[in-house]
């Protein structure tokens, strides 16, 4: 593969990752502070119609990324609202929602399947843009693709250098220890969750306004959630590592389309349906790693021993039970 094509590829990953860091960035913050968001798969189809038709009644893409973030938030008001302060299943709730919005994406939006609508275009950043093979990797995209890069790093510090990180993290760690502390915990989760969906809502508005454009039956982000609510755990509930996870993903989505023109006598669902085994492969690793299950004889060879140490981490303690004060 010679320079021109690695530089397109990477940048595909890139372009074509974005949506999926953004709603794996929102279910970390969400699950950072104790909540498990299920509804995450129906809230990105619900946001990539609602954003599509609002961006093509408004005519402008503005009122399109925030019609979706509100439309991603408000769901996951729904799920803090029931799990937080009703003591609902988290799950439950979650699963219940991501297929209400499913099904009512598809409803609302049939009448906007397959319009022709706005579209957000490329940003060459100044000078930047016109560095050799990074240049057209990462600084010749998207405004929201930056946005994703930049809320990897933001979400890192936020979480582990502010006394606001530190909160959250407390707060799903051990709600008990954090309310005596006079953080207000049920407070903390439910405005997490919500910040969590905006981002979900932002990815959605990505797909249909960015990635994936226009809006359709089906629209080509069926599954996002899932993967999104997998690479949380592959990524060990760290940002930085949950995105690389959603590089990966991409990658493989890339290359499964190259593949289709290198290998013609393999049948494309093949190279369509590859990436998520795959994805399930990783994570089996990563479990055993998490759960400190690491295979003796690769643990005694370096590359495997510091693999494990990548991989390793442990969901937040009260990830998924509801909180009573007193």
């Amino acid at each position: 593969m010679d320079d021109l094509n690695l530089t397109i590829l990477l940048a595909s990953v890139i372009a074509g990752a974005a949506p999926i860091v953004l709603a794996s960035l929102g279910e970390t913050l969400s699950e950072k502070a104790g909540v498990i968001n299920l509804s995450l798969d129906g809230s990105i189809l619900l946001s990539a119609m609602v954003a599509f038709a609002a961006a093509y009644q408004s005519h402008s893409l503005v009122l399109g990324f925030l019609a979706g973030s509100i439309a991603g938030a408000l769901v996951a008001a729904l799920v803090g609202l029931f799990s937080i302060y009703l003591g609902q299943s988290q799950v439950a709730v979650g699963f219940v929602l991501t297929l209400t919005a499913k099904d009512l994406a598809y409803f609302f939006g049939n009448p906007y399947s397959r319009l022709y609508g706005p579209q957000v275009g490329t940003y060459n950043i100044p000078w930047l843009h016109e560095i050799p093979f990074l240049g057209p990797v990462f600084f010749k995209q998207a405004l929201p693709v930056y946005l994703s890069l930049a809320l990897i790093a933001g979400c890192w510090f936020y979480l582990y250098r502010t006394r606001w990180g530190l909160s959250l993290r407390a707060v799903g760690e051990n709600p008990s220890a954090a309310y005596a502390r006079g953080i207000p915990v049920r407070r903390a989760q439910l405005w997490y969750t919500i910040a969590g969906g905006l981002l979900i809502g932002l990815a959605g508005a990505t797909f249909s306004l960015c990635v994936k454009l226009g809006w359709g039956r089906p629209q080509g982000a069926e599954g996002t959630g899932w993967i999104a609510l997998a690479l949380v755990i592959f990524g060990g509930w760290h940002p930085v590592r949950v995105a690389l996870g959603a590089y990966l993903f991409a990658l493989l989505q890339v290359l499964g389309i190259h593949f289709q023109g290198w290998l013609p006598s393999i049948p494309s669902q093949v190279f369509q349906v590859a990436p998520f085994p795959l994805m399930i492969f990783v994570l089996v690793l990563t479990q055993s790693a998490q759960a400190g299950r690491g295979p003796t004889t690769l643990e005694r060879r370096g590359f495997f021993r510091k693999l494990w140490r990548i991989l390793s981490g442990a969901a937040p303690a009260a990830l998924g039970k509801s909180f009573r004060p007193g």
